[in-house]
């Protein structure tokens, strides 16, 4: 018998519909009902693509007997963290301080009031030798001491919410904004931490790291590294290609149908969990397309097009925006769509064909993943070899669509769109595909229709038609930031746009200004002052598997102060910049995106003025033959002799009609 997570719009509470557990959504008809019958509360959050939300659900969720245990002793309700962030973060934080690690599913236990006091993350159903606890075992354990020791329970959620409260104290900003010593160190900490045989960061699990990839290609391109620490300069090429290379030649990329999934269960890069999020895809555009600039690696370019192609094909809307996710899982069983035989290539591709394309993507008897089947890699193939095949993907890939594919989330996140859309426009500018350009300028003019309200405030999600959820603060810097993109390069394709999509900006970073910001502090909260309250308000400086709204806020400040010379856009700017010097000096790990931003700013965001005829098509040429500071394209009277005038930062150069001067003063 469905439930009520049936009716809900969350693909992942619909996930959960039909389970005996009597779930609830987070809301306050959960809550009341907690407190009238005396019950603690279970919080269990998850997301639709998640595979051990899957496995849990499977093993515990749609089990009768542990159901009951369920809803005899708790009150039991489901979040998706997609759509619940600031949910999400609280009680993450929370099980990270009781357990020293998080991840999902999540699942804790909390007082009727809804604070928590124990938790932890997948449960089995039984023991399994793994020193975890059994979900039902850990139940029984928990309803028994709610009963027995109400008193010692409320003695840890005081001191839980205590501690959350006391992590989210203002960061002590230095005296002095950040300076080219803290940026060099924080650098030098980076790149020690590469692996240098198989590229990345660490050991498995390993993840994209878009934010800090962001971080060392700005940098590079600096002065300071061009001419005082050039040895540095050369370890950043190294890691930057090594990783990126790595990658794009693994199986957390999809060899037959573009784009990345969320992250490799190795430290090779070949078998990954098969989940494939718009969030990574849109960060992944970006850096693929900074690093071709740079580095102008063929493979970077098909990376690209690839992943543009699998964004368009897979996972835009009809309306113009961009779906969430696809699921890990396709009938049950995780990897399944992405995975292949070597008969199954015979038998697609004919005997000869089939050997020669296994020989090549490391498709073997034995296989690389479960029962013996493979995941494809590119481990040794030569591009031209790569590009001879690509009939044979294309033959793979109309194959593949005949099977069951993976649940697509089709919830669609201002935040996630946003950052799609700053891939796009970014990509379509510098390696001259208009037509993606377009794309992504339909997608932010959707989420300013579609998902703007009472002027310049924004909803987070829009699903099945409906928008729901007060944005949060990456909501609009992100799309703060996605719009300066746009502007950036609108004139390349739409004389007298520009200015529209600036105004937009200023506007949408007013309204981050009003609603997120801590009083005098330096603080920007990640819940509007007009949010729900929860057990606390978190401050958002630390970047994670997305950027920090506040490190985004800094690329905004930077080229909004450049575009307008508005003095607030730099004293905050400024104010921010001493906050990050003495989190750089701490855990610069935590902060790449901002420490990219004010390396951008250094280095100078650069605006050309274009005036009467100027040939716009022969700049964005010149632009996209190697790696520049950031640049907007602004044009005025397009009917008077063509006049071009640099300005970097607020200095402006004497106008001309000489284009190539233009360029080489844009120059590092």
């Amino acid at each position: 018998m469905p439930n009520r997570l049936a009716e809900e719009k969350s693909l992942y509470l619909q996930q959960h519909g039909d389970n005996p557990v009597d779930w609830y959504p987070w809301g306050q008809e959960a809550l009341l009902r907690a407190k009238e019958n005396g019950k603690p509360i279970l919080v269990s959050i998850g997301y639709s693509s998640c595979h051990w939300c899957h496995v849990m659900a499977h093993e515990c969720f749609e089990n009768d007997y542990i159901s009951q245990l369920m809803n005899e002793h708790f009150i039991c309700i489901k979040v998706d963290r997609e759509e619940r962030p600031d949910i999400d973060q609280i009680y993450m934080e929370a099980v990270q301080m009781l357990n020293g690690n998080g991840g999902w599913p999540l699942n804790v236990f909390c007082l009727p009031d809804g604070r928590p006091f124990t938790g932890g993350t997948y449960f089995p159903p039984d023991d399994r030798g793994s020193g975890i606890i059994p979900w039902p075992q850990l139940l029984i354990r928990v309803a028994d001491y709610f009963q027995r020791n109400r008193n010692e329970l409320e003695q840890n959620a005081r001191a839980i919410v205590g501690n959350l409260t006391a992590s989210n104290q203002p960061v002590e900003a230095s005296e002095e904004p950040i300076n080219t010593t803290s940026i060099i160190e924080a650098a030098q900490t980076i790149v020690g931490q590469h692996d240098e045989k198989y590229g990345g960061f660490g050991d498995a699990p390993k993840f994209p790291s878009s934010m800090t990839l962001s971080f060392l290609l700005e940098l590079r391109g600096s002065a300071t590294i061009n001419f005082k620490h050039q040895k540095l300069g050369n370890k950043i090429d190294q890691t930057v290609k090594s990783t990126l290379t790595a990658m794009a030649r693994g199986g957390i990329y999809d060899q037959i149908g573009g784009g990345f999934a969320r992250y490799s269960t190795d430290a090779f890069w070949v078998i990954p969990h098969f989940e494939k999020m718009l969030y990574d895809n849109g960060l992944l555009l970006d850096i693929y397309t900074k690093a071709y600039l740079r580095y102008r690696d063929p493979l970077y370019r098909c990376v690209i097009e690839e992943t543009v192609a699998w964004l368009e094909r897979d996972m835009r809307s009809p309306d113009g925006g961009f779906y969430s996710s696809l699921d890990s899982e396709s009938e049950g069983i995780e990897g399944k769509y992405y995975v292949w035989t070597p008969r199954e290539l015979e038998e697609i591709l004919g005997k000869k064909e089939g050997s020669k394309f296994c020989q090549f993507y490391g498709i073997s008897e034995k296989g690389n993943f479960e029962e013996g089947k493979s995941n494809p890699v590119l481990p040794v193939a030569t591009l031209e070899e790569r590009e001879k095949l690509r009939y044979f993907r294309e033959k793979l890939l109309a194959a593949r669509y005949q099977r069951p594919p993976p649940a697509k989330d089709k919830k669609q996140l201002t935040s996630w769109n946003s950052l799609a859309i700053r891939g796009l426009s970014e990509a379509g500018f510098y390696l001259n595909q208009p037509q993606w350009f377009e794309i992504a300028k339909k997608a932010a003019d959707w989420i300013w229709e579609v998902m703007r309200f009472d002027k310049c405030r924004f909803y987070a999600v829009h699903n099945e038609g409906e928008t729901r959820f007060n944005g949060y603060l990456n909501d609009y810097v992100f799309y703060s930031e996605a719009l300066l993109s746009i502007a950036s390069k609108a004139e390349w394709v739409h004389p007298g746009a520009s200015k529209v999509y600036i105004d937009r900006a200023c506007y949408i970073i007013a309204s981050t200004i009003a609603h997120f910001k801590d009083g005098e502090s330096n603080n920007f909260f990640f819940t509007s002052d007009d949010h729900e309250k929860l057990a606390t308000r978190k401050i958002d400086w630390w970047d994670n598997a997305i950027p920090s709204g506040t490190s985004s806020l800094v690329h905004c400040l930077s080229s909004l102060y450049a575009l307008t010379n508005d003095s607030q856009y730099i004293e905050k700017l400024i104010s921010l910049s001493r906050s990050y010097s003495a989190l750089a000096q701490k855990v610069p790990n935590g902060v790449p995106y901002a420490l990219a931003g004010l390396v951008s700013d250094a280095i100078g965001v650069a605006t050309i003025k274009i005036k009467g005829t100027g040939n716009i098509d022969a700049l964005q040429d010149e632009l996209s033959q190697r790696p520049w500071r950031r640049t907007f394209l602004l044009r005025s009277d397009k009917h008077q002799p063509a006049i071009y005038q640099l300005c970097i930062g607020t200095q402006c150069l004497d106008p001309t009609d000489d284009l190539g001067e233009i360029v080489n003063h844009l120059c590092f």
